[in-house]
């Protein structure tokens, strides 16, 4: 995919704090989250901890991609991203569409909370005004 111009015409930023844990035994790390959507079916979430991205999730009508930079790791496909990547499921999930079963999408007004009810892989956090 060529790189993410989050910063054009018809793109709707989220950025805030958040908490991910990889697994319902491993260590919480915390970091910034980016959400960007564009009115023509493209997401993108990125998960930084200052100043090294840690996640790069990227969908499109067509092709999804994602990136783990710290460990050098790409994976991208046609079609629909996989439903048990939990990076794929934040847009849905906070635009109130329909989740796969085993995630759990809470939000309030200080903050939301997205797991995977199956692996214990979660996501906690809140966005600026």
């Amino acid at each position: 995919m060529p790189p993410a111009d989050v910063s054009g015409p018809g793109w709707t930023i989220l950025q805030g704090q958040a908490v991910w844990r990889l697994d319902r035994d491993a260590l919480e790390i915390a970091g910034e989250i980016l959400v960007a959507t564009n009115t023509t079916g493209h997401a993108f979430v990125q998960f930084t901890k200052t100043p090294f991205p840690l996640i790069v999730a990227r969908s499109t009508p067509d092709a999804w991609q994602l990136e783990v930079p710290t460990k050098n790791r790409r994976y991208s496909r046609p079609g629909e991203p996989p439903a048990k990547i939990l990076w794929f499921r934040i847009v849905p999930a906070i635009s109130g569409s329909a989740l796969p079963r085993n995630f759990i999408w809470k939000s309030s007004e200080t903050g939301w909370r997205l797991e995977n009810n199956s692996t214990g892989e979660s996501l906690e956090g809140f966005f600026q005004p």
